[in-house]
């Protein structure tokens, strides 16, 4: 069964498939996944309901918020710039981006992928080319075709090179994932050593562990200690994620400032 739901996952990224009608899309693409059937019509699962979610809550201005240089008017709007990580260049395509202009740290990501991301953190040692090609796939990519999101499908691709943020120590800091419904904050993710050795570890709002795993495996013995700046990060939770039936704010503590990462309706797409 499971090479069958391999050779199916491989299949459904075909460009023939796009013509098939997003619920039966997304019906064999949830069995290719996880080996369920779907339910539609009385979704239980957290999976199911976020499926739901992309067949019966579209709104236009969705698309402007999983844009991630669009949200930050949004985010300027609900609780102001102070919490933006500041932006260093947009550029339209690969050709454009001048590295001989940025620093000698910066990230670099498209507006409208997901993982589609570079951490520079010395820019001598940052092949260009390289670094063009992989952003040139990125940008031809439509994000809407894998998932069947729509607020994906209209965004305008372009590159995005942001500061670096990291921790004392270098790294890049811990990634908290606020999970909200109704605009309400219920649980919060964190991610661990993203780009090496990845983790991701679940919490209640009282900072206890929650004992389960998605795509990548939690750590028990990784010991976060609760964020001085938890109750801030939670109130900012809800002014973001108020508009929403469902949405995944994502936040970062930096020299202890909390700084937006990204708003997400369909976490990991369900």
């Amino acid at each position: 069964m499971k090479t069958i739901r391999r050779i199916l996952l491989k299949i459904l990224n075909h460009k023939l498939f796009r013509h098939m009608k997003d619920e039966y899309y997304l019906k064999l693409l949830f069995f290719a996944k996880t080996g369920d059937k779907l339910n539609l019509k009385n979704p239980k699962m957290y999976n199911e309901k976020i499926q739901w979610l992309k067949l019966n809550d579209y709104k236009e201005f969705y698309t402007n918020i999983v844009d991630k240089l669009e949200v930050r008017k949004f985010v300027i709007e609900k609780i102001g710039e102070k919490y933006l990580i500041p932006l260093i260049a947009v550029y339209s395509n690969e050709e454009e981006i001048d590295f001989h202009s940025l620093p000698e740290k910066f990230v670099i990501k498209t507006n409208h992928g997901s993982g589609a991301i570079i951490i520079c953190k010395d820019k001598t040692q940052l092949d260009f080319d390289l670094v063009r090609k992989r952003i040139k796939n990125w940008l031809n990519k439509n994000w809407f075709w894998f998932g069947r999101a729509y607020p994906y499908k209209n965004i305008k691709p372009k590159v995005i090179v942001e500061e670096f943020m990291e921790d004392d120590f270098g790294n890049p800091p811990f990634d908290y994932k606020i999970f909200c419904f109704d605009g309400e904050p219920k649980v919060i993710v964190v991610d661990i050593d993203r780009f090496k050795n990845h983790r991701r570890n679940f919490y209640n709002l009282n900072w206890e562990f929650i004992d389960v795993e998605t795509d990548h495996p939690n750590d028990k013995n990784i010991v976060i200690e609760k964020p001085e700046k938890l109750s801030e990060m939670l109130d900012l939770s809800r002014k973001l994620s108020e508009d929403f039936k469902h949405a995944r704010i994502d936040l970062y503590i930096v020299k202890n400032e909390i700084k937006f990462g990204e708003i997400t309706l369909y976490p990991w797409s369900g």
